[in-house]
């Protein structure tokens, strides 16, 4: 019975990447005659000028995406957890889930003429409170654009993360809350001591799904700056998409996409290997 799913994802997973890895051993255009070059596009690739701009910029964005997912949908889920009525629980998980409905592209459209225009929120907010010399075109001053790009979405409430840090919540045993009072934990040092160890899955989880999503993320950087000004907000997965379908250099984006892939798995493995699980917490408490 799992054998049609296999196939789908084979079909539809497996295949275009054995595609790209053996495409990235060509010199190949879209149209044009392929030509094996066989590790030039991978040489090539680490002489790039991009290169070290641009796993700088990815490495900036990961680390900052980690910090926010680890702590502020975390906060978050213990304040609605901790509401005594469950209606008040429900109405909140469904207010913090109500803005996944809106499209990313008009989001990050919102934020780039209304919040980050020279006439936007950021801007005149300064200008009400007396900082006009502080101004400045947010996405295109090289030394704001990268964390103008990285602050979209700001407060970072995201409704998925909260989601699952609830879940994570929700699971703990009563018996456990219970005996934390008893040993005198309560609020801050309850939630460090007791809730954090034991929402460690769900912290696993969305560490690697946060790794994941950085490392391949390039959305952001395309619609705002097209990796401007210069190569400050330029990061490999908008280098692999520009030279697939701008430059026409298929053989040259597959290396790149073959060399983030190779991280990605490398980074999911170190995950699973030293970030301790809930479970594994519980099993050595045991």
């Amino acid at each position: 019975m799992l054998t049609p799913t296999f196939v789908l994802l084979a079909v539809f997973s497996l295949v275009p990447f054995l595609w790209a890895f053996v495409t990235s051993f060509y010199d190949y255009e879209v149209g044009g005659e392929s030509r094996f070059v066989g590790l030039a596009n991978y040489a090539e690739y680490l002489h790039d000028p991009t290169l070290a701009t641009s796993f700088t910029n990815m490495l900036t964005i990961t680390v900052f995406a980690l910090c926010i997912v680890m702590t502020v949908p975390l906060g978050i889920a213990k304040l609605i957890f901790s509401l005594k009525s469950e209606r008040a629980r429900y109405l909140y998980r469904v207010l913090f889930l109500i803005p996944i409905v809106v499209p990313g592209v008009a989001g990050m459209m919102i934020w780039q003429g209304m919040i980050y225009n020279d006439n936007g929120l950021v801007n005149q907010t300064l200008r009400l409170f007396g900082h006009d010399n502080l101004t400045r075109g947010w996405l295109s001053d090289p030394r704001t654009a990268l964390w103008a790009v990285m602050f979209m979405g700001f407060p970072f409430a995201g409704g998925i993360n909260i989601l699952i840090y609830y879940a994570g919540l929700a699971g703990i045993s009563e018996s456990v809350h219970e005996a934390a009072e008893l040993d005198g934990a309560r609020g801050l040092r309850k939630f460090l001591r007791i809730d954090v160890p034991l929402v460690m899955s769900q912290v696993k989880l969305l560490t690697i799904l946060t790794v994941i999503g950085s490392v391949q993320s390039f959305e952001g950087m395309f619609i705002l700056t097209k990796g401007g000004p210069g190569f400050k907000t330029m990061v490999p997965g908008l280098w692999m998409y520009m030279n697939a379908f701008s430059f026409q250099r298929m053989g040259y984006a597959c290396a790149i996409g073959v060399i983030l892939f190779i991280l990605i798995l490398g980074l999911t493995l170190l995950n699973m290997s030293y970030f301790r699980s809930s479970e594994d917490i519980t099993a050595e408490a045991v």
